[in-house]
C-alpha cells in the first residue's frame, strides 16, 4: 500500500484586512498518496497549487481559516480539479468579505471530523482565535499537524485585527495543540516548520 506524504510549496501575493494591505508569502501543503490528496488552503495561485498537486485527483480543499490569502483562489481551484470547498461555517463573515455571499464553500468543517485521503486520515481541531472558525488538521500517522495561521515557530498567530482574540487563540492552542504529541511537527500557514514540543516551552 501506498504511504501517504505531504507535498510542500511556498506562493507570494497578498493579505487585506481592515483596510490595510500587506505582501504574504503562504505555504502551500498537499497531503495524500501517489494517486489523491487534500490540498489545505488555497493561497494566491492556482498553478503554483497544481504544481504540487502533481497529476494527483484532488478530494477536498479544506480551509483551515477564511482571511483572503487563504481563500480567495479557492473557488478558481475547486472549477479547476471539481474539489469540494470544506470550511468551518463560523468563518462565513470573513469568507463573505472575500467572496460575497453568492460564492459559497461546499461543506461545513465540524470539531473532530475525520477526512480520509491516501490511506491516511486528517482530524479537524477547530481552534478559534485567529479566526473565529479557524481550523487545525492533525495527521497522527504522518506525526504532523497542520496549523494554519493558529500557531507558528515563536507562538500564536495574530490576532490584532477584526475577529480575532488573543485570549481565544491561547486557549484553544492549549485545549487542542499543546495535549498533542511534544514531537509533532507543526507545519505553519507562513514561515518555517516547528514543533509542538518547541511551541510548548515558548508559550
Amino acid at each position: 500500500m501506498q504511504q501517504a506524504k505531504v507535498g510542500h510549496g511556498v506562493v507570494s501575493g497578498t493579505f487585506s484586512l481592515d483596510g490595510q494591505t500587506y505582501d504574504v508569502d503562504n505555504n502551500i501543503w498537499v497531503v495524500g498518496d501517489d494517486t489523491e490528496c487534500v490540498v489545505i488552503d488555497a493561497p494566491h495561485d492556482v498553478d503554483a497549487i497544481l504544481a504540487v498537486v502533481g497529476g494527483r485527483t484532488v478530494r477536498a480543499i479544506v480551509c483551515t481559516h477564511a482571511h483572503d490569502d487563504h481563500v480567495r483562489v479557492a473557488p478558481a481551484l475547486r472549477e479547476r480539479t471539481g474539489a469540494p470547498i470544506l470550511l468551518h461555517p463560523d468563518d462565513r463573515p470573513l469568507w463573505e468579505l472575500t467572496h460575497g455571499a453568492s460564492v459559497a464553500w461546499d461543506a461545513d468543517l465540524a470539531d473532530g471530523q475525520k477526512i480520509e485521503v491516501g490511506g491516511t486520515a486528517l482530524t479537524v481541531l477547530h481552534t478559534p482565535g485567529h479566526a473565529p472558525g479557524a481550523v487545525c488538521l492533525h495527521a497522527p500517522d504522518l506525526n504532523a499537524v497542520f496549523t494554519g495561521d493558529t500557531l507558528f515557530q515563536g507562538g500564536p498567530g495574530a490576532t490584532g485585527r477584526s475577529y480575532s482574540d488573543a485570549d481565544v487563540i491561547v486557549a484553544s492552542i492549549r485545549a487542542k495543540l499543546f495535549t498533542l504529541p511534544g514531537d509533532t511537527v507543526v507545519h505553519t500557514g507562513h514561515g518555517d516548520d516547528t514543533t509542538i514540543e518547541q511551541e510548548r516551552a515558548a508559550l
